[in-house]
């Protein structure tokens, strides 16, 4: 584990359009310890030959054999990390420019393992819609199975206050959502950082804008993830709704 460098993971897959964008917003960060971690899950398109015209020694290229899902492609990541701090960013999102800087150093000043933050949507040519998404200060096991308001890109762990086992993500659908509920389900507390730290670009195509299709992966997750009775999984589910809903109309 190196001191203070930042490992950071992106999955790639036929990602050619939003690339050099993404890149170039870690390549502008004010915090330049960090090391970047891009797999490639086996895209058809440019996506490797993009990522080979960079020089830069910190960015890294790593290939999956087969093509095998963000879950695993994530856990390769994990895997190659050796920083003190895992960050995450997806190939199509924009972080700003003092994303690591800021959120770093709030992390130190809680002391904390497990960070997220405010972000604002964008649509697919990253033009900002303008609106913050709000957050808590901290989320707790219970507090986040009622409000699924932790977003990827926005996250950070400090591996010095956590096992790496901890954070390897299941291979199933959300398996972001998943993996935060499972890290907190130990006794962890994310602290939410009320600062915006990236634009999560939204196209018409995106999974996450399949309303029905994510309401589905939300309460499969309660009840085969988390095993959860029917009774307590329709309670959060009531919360999740409101707050999901509460989200868009912010937007």
């Amino acid at each position: 584990m190196k001191k203070g460098l930042v490992s950071i993971v992106v999955p790639v897959y036929n990602a050619e359009r939003y690339l050099k964008d993404t890149l170039q917003t870690v390549l502008d960060q004010t915090y330049e310890k960090w090391e970047l971690l891009l797999v490639d899950d086996c895209s058809t398109d440019t996506s490797v030959e993009i990522i080979k015209t960079y020089k830069d020694k910190r960015i890294k290229l790593i290939l999956q054999e087969k093509n095998s899902g963000a879950a695993v492609t994530r856990n390769r990541g994990i895997v190659e990390a050796t920083g003190e701090y895992i960050a995450f960013l997806d190939a199509d999102d924009i972080w700003m420019q003092n994303k690591l800087k800021n959120q770093i150093q709030f992390m130190k000043e809680k002391k904390c393992a497990f960070s997220f933050s405010s972000y604002e949507f964008a649509d697919e040519f990253g033009k900002s819609s303008g609106k913050k998404i709000c957050i808590p200060k901290t989320l707790s096991y219970r507090q986040a199975l009622k409000n699924t308001i932790i977003s990827t890109p926005s996250v950070i762990f400090n591996m010095k206050l956590m096992n790496k086992d901890l954070i390897y993500f299941p291979n199933v659908k959300s398996e972001d959502t998943a993996n935060w509920w499972s890290i907190l389900k130990q006794g962890y507390i994310a602290y939410g950082f009320d600062e915006v730290t990236y634009y999560y670009r939204r196209s018409t195509k995106s999974l996450s804008a399949n309303k029905l299709e994510a309401i589905k992966r939300i309460w499969n997750l309660y009840r085969k993830q988390e095993k959860l009775g029917i009774l307590y999984s329709g309670y959060n589910f009531c919360f999740y709704v409101f707050n999901t809903v509460k989200k868009r109309i912010i937007r």
